[in-house]
């Protein structure tokens, strides 16, 4: 079962149409494939789906779906983030992401620029990373509630520019409960944690999204996972994924989550 849930197209931000992104996945032989663009967000306009857009990229890949069966299997998804307006119905499954912090009427990006995420840190947290990393998880923890997710996207995304613990701690006990408090709340909902590694396609990580510590809490916590790219392009349409279930089994993890017509089914790692 080869499959990536995590996939942007030309509706967003990606680089690829949908047809580009299907042939590629036809061609790896790729049992299936869903799309997930990111819903709209207001003063995010540059990476996310305009409101126009939804309607015209719904049809697309319904469309696309029955132009292909027999040859790969299509999921329509969305990225809906914490602050996005409410998805509505029709849609195979969500990705619920924090990509934004609120602080002083603004939305801070968490993931766009290095230099964007330390700038807001610095003005707006007098540089303390352990307050924004709070107010970050606060926002993951509730994502489930606020969007109705079924996977909960990139956990410790706040990490991406902070390979190496170049900016903060991730061992430090007020990051630390930070995340474990998110976490015990999303355990309450029937989530899946995806393991992402789309931060190293793009050169920020050398490994994926969580970290081991947080995986193996997920795995204490009998969470499941799944596995994904967080595709921009299609050349990254399976990035790491070896590397990925790797760092699962280390982590005591036995199976992921894939999505099939019948909802989702575990297989084994």
């Amino acid at each position: 079962m080869i499959q990536n849930l995590h996939t942007h197209a030309t509706f967003c931000d990606g680089k690829n149409t949908p047809e580009e992104l299907i042939h590629e996945a036809i061609r790896m032989d790729m049992d299936s494939l869903g799309f997930s663009s990111h819903a709209p967000l207001a003063g995010q306009e540059d990476w996310t789906m305009s409101p126009e857009d939804v309607p015209r990229y719904r049809t697309e890949i319904l469309s696309l779906q029955e132009r292909y069966t027999g040859r790969l299997e299509i999921f329509l998804g969305l990225e809906q983030d914490y602050y996005s307006p409410p998805p509505g119905n029709g849609w195979d499954y969500l990705i619920g992401s924090v990509h934004c912090v609120e602080k002083g009427g603004r939305l801070l990006p968490v993931d766009y620029l290095p230099e964007d995420f330390v700038r807001s840190v610095r003005q707006y947290y007098g540089g303390d990373y352990y307050a924004f990393a709070e107010d970050y998880y606060r926002l993951v923890g509730g994502i489930a509630e606020r969007t109705g997710c079924q996977i909960v996207g990139h956990f410790d995304l706040i990490t991406k520019f902070n390979e190496g613990d170049s900016l903060f701690d991730t061992g430090h006990p007020r990051y630390i409960n930070a995340a474990l408090e998110a976490l015990d709340r999303l355990a309450q909902h029937d989530v899946i944690f995806e393991i992402n590694t789309g931060a190293m396609s793009r050169g920020y990580r050398s490994a994926p999204y969580p970290a081991p510590a947080l995986l193996r809490a997920m795995r204490e916590r009998s969470l499941p996972i799944c596995i994904t790219s967080d595709c921009h392009d299609r050349s990254n349409l399976l990035y790491a994924f070896l590397q990925a279930e790797e760092l699962a089994r280390s982590c005591g993890c036995r199976e992921r989550m894939v999505l099939t017509g019948q909802g989702f089914v575990p297989v084994e790692l």
